[in-house]
């Protein structure tokens, strides 16, 4: 339960989502757990527990808490997961994850996003996620294979690399569609005799771009 002394927002915070159809107990609870003000923009703090995406460091966006619970929701993590996210952002969506997975590795073309992600999650005691500079189109081979992938920018097509990293069963969930303008969120699911595609929800993303950005 949310404490008497919390703001307003926070106090309808849960109940937000759960208007706009998250069911999912664990992803609300793990919604609950991470305090989001410490995700955005100091001067942002007191707009943290709107529904609404906020801007941060380097032409990014802290995606609205709707759209985060959602795409966690469509994932049906467990325990047991191993997760990869292209784009970590201010770390808020790979904080969600780590309470719902066995561990998590993000990934993050900004060293000024990476950096400073991973100091709010070690800060935070989340110790099952990694944060790697590195390109999201790009990924080292050392690196494995997943149960389940988050990308959290707009790519335009999802590339066969990214969707070859996934076990059987896995699932990949991104915004897929033009960078500027509307994009749909589609789930990608590995069977046995390949990809499932399904289409849920339209949504607006920055763009994933390709490389490693030279400054910030």
């Amino acid at each position: 339960m949310i404490s008497v002394g919390h703001p307003p927002e926070q106090m309808m915070f849960q109940l937000s989502l759960r208007r706009r159809g998250i069911s999912d107990q664990s992803v609300l609870r793990a919604m609950e757990s991470i305090p989001r003000d410490l995700f955005v923009a100091p001067a942002d703090r007191a707009h943290a527990w709107r529904d609404t995406a906020l801007a941060i460091a380097c032409g990014q966006t802290i995606s609205q808490p709707f759209v985060v619970a959602y795409m966690t929701e469509q994932l049906q993590l467990k325990s047991s997961h191993r997760v990869l996210e292209i784009g970590t952002g201010s770390g808020y969506q790979a904080a969600i994850l780590s309470k719902l997975s066995r561990d998590v590795l993000s990934i993050e073309r900004y060293r000024t996003l990476a950096d400073s992600a991973r100091a709010r999650l070690e800060g935070l005691e989340l110790h099952n996620v990694e944060v790697m500079l590195g390109d999201g189109y790009d990924i080292p081979a050392n690196v494995g294979a997943f149960d389940r992938i988050i990308v959290t920018a707009a790519m335009e097509e999802v590339p066969g690399a990214l969707l070859e990293r996934l076990e059987t069963g896995g699932i990949l969930i991104a915004p897929v569609g033009p960078h500027s303008g509307v994009q749909t969120l589609v789930r990608f699911t590995r069977t046995a005799d390949g990809i499932e595609r399904k289409e849920l929800v339209d949504v607006r993303f920055v763009p994933a771009l390709k490389g490693v950005a030279r400054e910030l």
